[in-house]
């Protein structure tokens, strides 16, 4: 355990959680509601730094990223526990467990251990992923801090549900981000998530703001968020940030407290592939259909075919120095 960053004391004990948007008053013995900051004589403590419960070595692009150092890998950490809690969670075993088995679970991994382990993964980045990197913090900001020195760039994969403080504080070593915008219906998120849709929105204009590398990933659930319109509202505002933020929508498939819903049709992923780019946005691309022609990235300009993947590995790769090999335009990534 270790004192947690960005919080207060009030009256009584209390002390206020000033990491994300649910600005937590935690009691006496209490935690918060990512279920691993508990109040203890009137200090928060992180219960979970350096207690990885996920440790692999990844290709950039499960993140997913898809501009960010293509065709390297990445080592993605993770820690239980998550300050949403999405009715159908892809990893809820792990980001939900101080709930629904009120355990925290992890083997001991320091954040010089984990910098070492990346080393010799042969990565190009470290990644906070698979739950939440919000909060587990202290522990990424460590880490983030000392891959940096090693030459190591740094991603969260996150769902956008930080307060501006600590995303400034981390800036300068957190180099790439992929950012989880649910839905654009703040009721999507109060109901399904038990978070707020406005936080998500600041978070994305922060970062790039701040210079950190950002994409967009929209799990499509049908029925849900799946609808042209709210598609429409999420790729305009996409293209108001910036016409070459890649915006990757993924299909669903049933799972947690959601197996009401049908796996997302092929088509519908399509559709909203045709509403990106109808907005304005130069790179949109469909996940888990692995073989689909929207998983490859296409030049701009001319139409060639920079990268081509099948699922999270790329296939090959036409592009030198970060420009098209076929008409010379540079394209909006960054790469080795």
């Amino acid at each position: 355990m270790k004192e947690a960053m960005f919080y207060d004391t009030a009256a009584g004990g209390t002390v206020v959680c000033n990491l994300c948007p649910h600005r937590c008053r935690i009691k006496l013995g209490k935690r918060g509601a990512c279920g691993v900051r508990e109040n203890q004589g009137g200090r928060l403590l992180t219960l979970v730094h350096s207690k990885v419960v996920a440790a692999n070595v990844d290709p950039i692009e499960k993140k997913p990223l898809f501009h960010f150092h293509p065709g390297t890998l990445s080592f993605s950490v993770a820690t239980v526990g998550c300050n949403m809690h999405c009715l159908h969670c892809q990893n809820a075993e792990i980001s939900q467990m101080p709930f629904d088995r009120g355990k925290i679970a992890g083997r001991d991994l320091s954040p010089e251990e984990t910098v070492s382990e990346a080393l010799r993964g042969n990565c190009r980045t470290l990644s906070f992923t698979y739950t939440e990197p919000t909060v587990y913090y202290e522990y990424a900001y460590d880490t983030a801090r000392l891959a940096t020195e090693a030459g190591l760039e740094n991603v969260f994969v996150t769902n956008g549900y930080i307060e501006a403080d600590p995303l400034e504080a981390i800036q300068p070593w957190l180099h790439g981000a992929n950012v989880d915008l649910k839905s654009f219906r703040d009721s999507f998120y109060r109901r399904i998530c038990k978070a707020r849709l406005a936080p998500v929105l600041d978070t994305l204009g922060r970062m790039r703001s701040l210079g950190i590398w950002l994409e967009v990933t929209t799990l499509l659930i049908p029925g849900r968020n799946d609808e042209e319109e709210e598609l429409r509202d999420i790729a305009r505002f996409l293209r108001e940030l910036g016409e070459e933020v890649p915006w990757h929508v993924s299909a669903y498939y049933p799972t947690y407290k959601m197996t009401d819903r049908p796996r997302t049709p092929v088509k519908t992923l399509r559709r909203a592939w045709e509403i990106g780019r109808e907005e304005g946005l130069l790179f949109v691309y469909t996940g888990n259909v692995p073989g689909d022609e929207a998983e490859n990235t296409f030049c701009p300009n001319c139409g060639a075919c920079v990268i081509r993947r099948h699922g999270f590995q790329v296939v090959s790769m036409d592009l030198e120095q970060g420009r098209c090999h076929q008409c010379n335009r540079e394209l909006p990534l960054r790469a080795d």
